[in-house]
C-alpha cells in the first residue's frame, strides 16, 4: 500500500464517522487537526516520559499511527503532495550544514 492509498483509507474512515459533515461536532479544518496532530504527537511522548525506552511498543504504534493519520489528512486537505514534499525536504537537508 502506498501513501496515496493509506489516505484514502482515512478519508474513507473519516467519512464513515460523518466527521467531514458540516454539522459534525468534530470538524475537520485544518486548525483543527494541526491541534489533533500535537495532542497525539504529545501522546507519543509518553511512552518515554519516565524511560529511555518505550515498554509498550504497541500504545507507542498506535500513536505512531495516529500522528501518520493525521499528518496524512492535513496534507490531503491542504492540497500538499506529502511524497513530494517530504522528498524535497530531504533534498534540501542534504544540502544544509547542521
Amino acid at each position: 500500500m502506498d501513501i496515496r492509498e493509506l489516505t484514502e483509507h482515512m478519508h474513507n474512515f473519516v467519512r464513515a464517522k460523518g466527521w467531514y459533515d458540516g454539522n459534525s461536532p468534530r470538524p475537520q479544518t485544518l486548525r483543527n487537526l494541526a491541534i489533533s496532530l500535537n495532542l497525539e504527537a504529545a501522546e507519543v511522548l509518553e511512552y518515554f516520559q519516565w524511560d529511555d525506552q518505550a515498554e509498550n511498543l504497541n500504545g507507542l504504534a498506535d500513536e505512531l499511527a495516529d500522528v501518520a493519520l493525521y499528518l496524512l489528512q492535513i496534507a490531503s486537505i491542504a492540497e500538499i503532495d506529502i511524497e513530494q514534499a517530504m522528498l524535497a525536504k530531504l533534498e534540501r537537508n542534504y544540502k544544509r550544514d547542521w
